[in-house]
C-alpha cells in the first residue's frame, strides 16, 4: 500500500508553549500514529538561521523542541523525525530549485513583501535594507524540505498556503525542464477546526507577543502564568462570557466536551475569576505533569535525543541520497562511469 505522505517542519527559534501544542503538535502527534500515513517531522533548524542569529537561543530551542515532541508521545518507529541541517540533500536540492525558480514568483513572497513595506514606510532610501537573501529566497528551501520527500500533503496556516503554490511551481518546472516525473505536486491542507489560543493579554498566543505560556514550565510558574491572564472587571457572582474567554478557551483545548460543558454552567452562574484561574491551573497541572517529567528526563539525557534524531537522519537520507543521484543525473551532474 502506498502511504500518504505527511510533512510538518518545526522552526527552531522558540520555546513551545500552550498554543503550539493545541494548534499543531497534538494533531501531528496523532497523525504520527496513524500505520496508514508515512508522516516527516523536522526541526527546522536552516530556517531558523533567517531570523535568529544567536547561536545559543537555537541549540537550546533545538533541544527543548526535540525533547517536547519525543515526551507528548511522538511515535519514531511510524513517522520520520530528523533534523533538517542533518541532511546534506536539501541544501544540495535548494540550489539546484533556485536555479529554476523565477525571481519574480519570489518578489511576490508574503514575507519579502512585507519586510520591503516596512522598510518603504520607514522612509528607507533602500527598500532590501537589512532583508538578507535568507528571507527572500526562504520559499525555495521550505520547497526543497517538501519536495525532497515528495509529500502529498503539508499542513500549514493560511498564510503559509502561498509557499506550497511556490512549492508547486518549482517542481512544475523542474520537471518540465528536465523531462521527467521527478516531484509530485504537494497539497496545502489547512485544518480549520485547530484552535488558535489565546495568550495573556487576550491576543493570539505567540513569543512575539511575549503572551506565551510554556509547556513544561514548573508547577509554580505555571500557576504563576495562569494568574496573569487578563479578564474583565466581572464580581463574583455575575453570570460571565465563557466564548470571550481566555481562561475558559485554553480550558476547553484541554478539557472533555462533559468538563468544558459543566465550566461552562460554572460561568453562567457567575464563577468568581479567582475561582477559575485556580481550576485552570489544576487542570492543566495534571494533564501536563506527567509529560513534564518525561521532557525534564530527556533535557538532562540529550544523548538519548541525539540517538533519536541520528536514527531519523539515516531514514531520511536513505531516501534523499538515491534521490539526489537521480536529480543529479538528470541535470547533468552524474558521474561519468
Amino acid at each position: 500500500m502506498n502511504k500518504t505522505r505527511v510533512l510538518t517542519g518545526i522552526t527552531t527559534t522558540g520555546t513551545p508553549h500552550l498554543g503550539n501544542y493545541v494548534g499543531a503538535i497534538k494533531p501531528a502527534i496523532a497523525a504520527s500514529q496513524d500505520p496508514n500515513v508515512q508522516s516527516f517531522y523536522f526541526l527546522a533548524d536552516l530556517h531558523a538561521l533567517i531570523k535568529c542569529q544567536d547561536p545559543k537561543r537555537v541549540e537550546q530551542s533545538r533541544l527543548e523542541i526535540a525533547a517536547t515532541w519525543l515526551a507528548l508521545g511522538l511515535d519514531t518507529d511510524n513517522a520520520i523525525f530528523y533534523r533538517q541541517s542533518d541532511i546534506p540533500e536539501i541544501p544540495e536540492l535548494t540550489w539546484m530549485l533556485s536555479c529554476v525558480c523565477a525571481k519574480g514568483l519570489m518578489n511576490r513572497a508574503h514575507a519579502y513583501k512585507a519586510a520591503v513595506a516596512d522598510n518603504e514606510s520607514a522612509g528607507s532610501p533602500d527598500p532590501d535594507k537589512g532583508i538578507t537573501m535568507g528571507l527572500f529566497g526562504y520559499p525555495v528551501l521550505m520547497a526543497a524540505d517538501i519536495l525532497m520527500f515528495n509529500a502529498h500533503k503539508v499542513p500549514v496556516g493560511r498564510d503559509q498556503i502561498q509557499h506550497i503554490e511556490m512549492a508547486r511551481d518549482v517542481a512544475g518546472r523542474f520537471n518540465h525542464l528536465y523531462k521527467g516525473p521527478f516531484f509530485t505536486q504537494p497539497e496545502a491542507v489547512v485544518d480549520e477546526k485547530v484552535e488558535v489560543l489565546n495568550g495573556l493579554d487576550g491576543r493570539k498566543m505567540s513569543k512575539s507577543y511575549n503572551n506565551t505560556i510554556p509547556l513544561f514550565v514548573s508547577e509554580k510558574k505555571l500557576q504563576k502564568l495562569v494568574r496573569k491572564i487578563k479578564t474583565n472587571s466581572l464580581e463574583p457572582g455575575e453570570p460571565k462570557d465563557p466564548d470571550t474567554c481566555t481562561l475558559f478557551q485554553i480550558y476547553s483545548a484541554f478539557a472533555s466536551a462533559e468538563e468544558t460543558a459543566e465550566l461552562r454552567g460554572e460561568y453562567e452562574a457567575g464563577i468568581g475569576w479567582g475561582v477559575a484561574k485556580d481550576r485552570v491551573f489544576e487542570y492543566l497541572n495534571a494533564h501536563l505533569r506527567e509529560p513534564r517529567e518525561r521532557y525534564q528526563a530527556l533535557m538532562e539525557d540529550p544523548g538519548h535525543i541525539e540517538q533519536v534524531l541520528a536514527k531519523g537522519a539515516d531514514r531520511a537520507r536513505a531516501e534523499a541520497a538515491p534521490f539526489m543521484d537521480r536529480l543529479r543525473e538528470a541535470a547533468g551532474l552524474g558521474r561519468f562511469v
